[in-house]
């Protein structure tokens, strides 16, 4: 090494770790892992399932970013996490990862590794557990939110912390936006602290149950605005205003937000506040295509 080279970093921990994880959330926490040279035993994921108008059977998206990229990675679909524990044992694994599993670890199987599991959750723990933490953040006009990694135990998103990444919320940010953000970010501050992680440098802190709020799953019901309601944002009532705009940003791709007009559905697809008014910017009429106002 030259006076004036950089210091080698020191190569990744030898550990065995296993990853579980299936939609696109999971891959961006996945592809920041292996770029840090983190290749996991096996990943967990669901089964390819029916998907789209054809109901063409479709693999989850990250076994699709382990296939297209040709990682050493084994690749488990179990319907039942049960199902496979004697793999697991098999593998002997030091810590198990979980990023948007989408099924609910038993305490048998969390159990497993020696080090325990990390959960990684999109929002600053104890603040919006459950399904939607990104969409509860938007809607509640909160102004940051974030990734946490956590200590898993069988109670949802309850386990002591580990690290936080906070983002901080604009009034231009949607959930895509954000979702970018803290995954990204998320799965780049994992790969940073999993060598302490496996070396046991890290004191979790346990979460402040008084502070602890929760998120449902969202439905096309929650999307809906009252056409009163909506003629009152853009008349300048700024509060009915502010709601509206956080809802769209929130719900603008899925479930969707919509109102009724004249017996029709109208899709509001995107909006901005001008001077305490909502503005409607791009909409959508039932049996339409999109327009641009």
């Amino acid at each position: 090494m030259t006076k004036n080279s950089p210091p080698k970093a020191d190569p990744p921990l030898a550990e065995k770790f296993i990853f579980f994880g299936t939609p696109e959330f999971a891959s961006i926490v996945l592809e920041k892992l292996v770029a840090a040279g983190f290749i996991p035993e096996a990943v967990v994921c669901n089964p390819d399932r029916p998907a789209g108008r054809h109901h063409i059977i479709t693999p989850p998206k990250i076994k699709k970013y382990i296939l297209e990229n040709d990682l050493p990675i084994e690749i488990l679909q179990p319907e039942n996490p049960n199902d496979i524990r004697p793999k697991l044992l098999e593998i002997n694994p030091d810590l198990f990862i979980v990023a948007a599993y989408g099924k609910i670890l038993p305490g048998e199987i969390i159990d497993i590794p020696r080090l325990g599991t990390v959960g990684v959750h999109s929002s600053l723990l104890p603040k919006y557990r459950g399904t939607s933490p990104i969409h509860g953040a938007i809607l509640a006009g909160e102004k940051e939110t974030g990734a946490t990694l956590f200590m898993m135990d069988e109670k949802m998103d309850h386990g002591p912390i580990l690290a936080q990444y906070k983002v901080p919320i604009t009034g231009n940010d949607t959930h895509e936006s954000l979702f970018s953000k803290i995954w990204g970010g998320g799965g780049k501050m994992l790969a940073e602290i999993l060598p302490d992680i496996f070396a046991g440098k890290i004191k979790p802190n346990v979460q402040n149950e008084a502070d602890a709020t929760y998120t449902k799953k969202f439905t096309s019901v929650d999307g809906f605005v009252e056409e009163q309601e909506l003629e009152a944002a853009l008349g300048g009532d700024s509060e009915k205003a502010a709601a509206i705009d956080r809802k769209i940003r929130a719900f603008g791709v899925e479930p969707g937000v919509w109102t009724l007009k004249n017996g029709k559905r109208v899709k509001l697809l995107e909006a901005e506040l001008q001077n305490g008014k909502l503005v409607l910017k791009t909409i959508q009429t039932e049996g339409q295509k999109p327009v641009r106002l």
